[in-house]
């Protein structure tokens, strides 16, 4: 009876402890990498805007030559969907749609992933000038938790998985934007 008691308690605790720490625990989290490109801001943003673009300097796009994709509405506009299915854990199956575009400066989206887990995220890619012949490109992603799921920022570093991906993706971006 007293090994019951103790268990019951342990058990108690562990759920409180699971409940409490979120609630001290932001739940919305946000993701930006830059780079300088060496060409114009228009030819940069007349780039980024089409999410098709993305399948040549993305990361997951190369993670799976296999995968399949297939797209709706015209590409660059908003309502645009960009959509994948993989049997590789870390591209998955999910969709991409324009949701907003202001034109000649940023390209925002909706990314819906449905596996391996399911989650909904706002993307963008922006374009600023530095100078005539050299542009900025941002490219950011947010989301949030909800409690008490916002305890998972203890254990995973959005900043570290997702950055990653988009700078190794700018990277790629610059050099095929630069080569033409």
């Amino acid at each position: 009876m007293k090994f019951l008691k103790k268990m019951l308690l342990a058990i108690a605790v562990i759920i409180a402890i699971v409940l409490i720490i979120p609630l001290f625990i932001p739940k919305d989290y946000k993701v930006e990498k830059s780079i300088n490109i060496n060409a114009p801001k228009d030819n940069v943003f007349n780039y980024i805007k089409l999410l098709k673009n993305q399948n040549d300097y993305s990361v997951w796009s190369k993670m799976d030559p296999n995968w399949k994709t297939s797209f709706s509405g015209i590409d660059g506009t908003v309502g645009f969907v960009s959509a994948w299915e993989s049997d590789v854990k870390n591209v998955g199956t999910g969709s991409q749609t324009i949701t907003k575009i202001v034109d000649g400066d940023s390209i925002m989206t909706k990314l819906k992933f449905i596996k391996p887990f399911k989650a909904e995220n706002d993307t963008y890619l922006s374009a600023s000038a530095i100078n005539d012949n050299l542009t900025k490109v941002s490219w950011g992603f947010s989301g949030s938790f909800p409690y008490p799921m916002n305890i998972m920022k203890l254990f995973f570093n959005m900043e570290k998985m997702i950055g990653n991906d988009f700078q190794t993706g700018l990277e790629n971006m610059k050099k095929i934007i630069e080569k033409n």
